[in-house]
Order: C-alpha cells, then sequence, then structure tokens
C-alpha cells in the first residue's frame, strides 16, 4: 500500500491498493474510491470489540475496503480542520491515541479500549478514563485537530501539556496529572487546575487545537435569537 496525504488545513489520505490489499476506517471516513474496491461493513472481531470501539469514542461498525485488482484508489478525509499523521507499526510498538482520533488503518492494525492506570488521570487529565490503544502490524492515519507538535521524550523528561492538547503517545510514555502550583495561577491563569504530565521516554503528539476549544472559540460569534 502507498499513500499521500494532501489537503492542508482540511486534510485526506489517498491511499493506492494492490490486488488483495484491504483498508478499514470508521464509518463515514471515506471521500472516494474507485470502481474495483469491494465494501463491505461489521464489526471487525465481534461485538465486545465493536461496544469496545464505541466506548472509546469510535463507531461499533468499521468499513473494509478490499481492492479486487492492482492499483486501485482509495480516500479517507479527516471531519476537522487539522492534520492526519501516519505510524507504522511494526508488531512490537503500540500507540494510544484520545478519543475519535482513529481515521482509517491497513487490515492488519488492531484497535482496543485502553483503560488509563490512575484516578486522578481519569479524572482531571482532560481526556477520560478510556482511551484507544493500536497495535499490529500496517499503516495507521491518525487525524489531529490543528497543527501537530511531535516531541520524543527521554527517560525519565517530563512534559507539562494542557488538558485536550495530547493527541496521541506511544504506550512507553507513562500518562499522570500535576497540579497547577500556586492558589493565584489556579484562578487567574486561565489554564485550569491540572495539567496533563507525561513522562518519557516514547513519542507524543500534541494537537494545538483541540475541537472542544475550537468550539469554545466560535460560540461567541454565533447568532442568537432574541426573545420578545
Amino acid at each position: 500500500m502507498e499513500y499521500e496525504i494532501s489537503g492542508g488545513s482540511f486534510p485526506s489520505v489517498i491511499c493506492t491498493l494492490q490486488k488483495g490489499e484491504t483498508m478499514k476506517d470508521e464509518t463515514g471516513a471515506m471521500a472516494f474510491m474507485t470502481s474495483d474496491i469491494k465494501m463491505d461493513t461489521n464489526m471487525g472481531g465481534g461485538i465486545l470489540k465493536g461496544l469496545g470501539r464505541a466506548l472509546s469514542g469510535d463507531t461499533i461498525f468499521l468499513n473494509f475496503f478490499t481492492a479486487k485488482s492492482d492499483n486501485q484508489k482509495i480516500a479517507f478525509s479527516a471531519c476537522y480542520p487539522g492534520k492526519i499523521i501516519p505510524i507504522r507499526l511494526n508488531g512490537s510498538n503500540s500507540i494510544i491515541g484520545e478519543k475519535n482520533a482513529f481515521l482509517a488503518a491497513e487490515d492488519g492494525v488492531d484497535i482496543d479500549m485502553y483503560f488509563k492506570k490512575r484516578l486522578g488521570a481519569g479524572l482531571f487529565g482532560g481526556e477520560g478514563f478510556i482511551l484507544q490503544k493500536f497495535t499490529g502490524n500496517g499503516m495507521l492515519f491518525l487525524e489531529i485537530d490543528g497543527e501537530v507538535i511531535e516531541h520524543d521524550l527521554q527517560p525519565g523528561e517530563k512534559l507539562l501539556v494542557n488538558q485536550g492538547h495530547v493527541a496521541a503517545m506511544e504506550e512507553t510514555v507513562d500518562f499522570d496529572v500535576e497540579r497547577v502550583k500556586g492558589v493565584k495561577n489556579m484562578i487567574l491563569g486561565g489554564e485550569g487546575l491540572f495539567f496533563t504530565k507525561l513522562t518519557g521516554p516514547g513519542k507524543v503528539w500534541i494537537q494545538t487545537m483541540p475541537v472542544s476549544k475550537l468550539a469554545d472559540a466560535i460560540i461567541p460569534y454565533l447568532p442568537t435569537t432574541k426573545s420578545e
């Protein structure tokens, strides 16, 4: 499978499949496909797998697209302005993504729930208790809100991230929360009460404009209906 990412702030990934190759996506992500691709919709591993994806913010069903001849093309588009990041899984590395991060993947990539190990991280980390875990072999495509910043954490190195800005990380990265220091900072700083604390080793992907933050920025400009 070959791919190309294009589209600027409203990106798509266009994949070229050879005969027998299969891609899967969350329902509704496919933008176009050539005529000799067969589509099949199912739970992708049974009802438990489907329910697990639903709890982690994805859809119960997945769409599977299999090329019936060589050089067939299929495109998947992001839901929000942002970026699409490609990650190759080789059977030994695992990626943890926020809810709704999954866009598409080769058939050899597995999608499961991932539970945060610490109560505080789930309550105050800004992402909830249940995330998505990606394992297996193949290309994985995640959609990121806004621009993306990649950071490679060294063993023991810590990174404090504002809530909602953690898009994905390697499973080797430790996820916890840290309280904002200083009462004045907590009350007047506008950054909330807690930061997400990531501790290396491992790579993290930071998104610059979480969709929740984008919505907050747009709401004041939406027209309102005045009651008479």
